[in-house]
């Protein structure tokens, strides 16, 4: 699931999952971090999902995907759409 905050010149994107599906630490890649795993780990929250929050550029579109434990990859369901294998978001 992805929410959204706009701010002045950007975008805060949300991005949550579970808490435990998949099991193990999850990143957020995409072209906003170069596709580096572990620069955006997503954490537990009170409400028993994980989350991380990414500023981006306001009226872009990006690229990204799921990592998990086990060179696991996997989309967004509430994407905007897909580009090929990503998800797409637009700011």
């Amino acid at each position: 699931m992805l929410e959204r905050t706009s701010r002045k010149n950007r975008t805060e994107v949300t991005f949550i999952l579970p808490a435990d599906t998949p099991s193990g630490p999850v990143s957020v890649v995409g072209d906003f971090n170069d596709w580096q795993p572990g620069t955006h780990t997503l954490a537990p929250r009170r409400d028993g999902t994980r989350a991380v929050t990414v500023a981006l550029p306001a009226g872009g579109e990006h690229s990204f995907r799921y990592l998990a434990a086990g060179d696991y990859w996997f989309n967004d369901e509430g994407a905007d759409g897909h580009d090929g294998a990503n998800s797409r978001l637009r700011t």
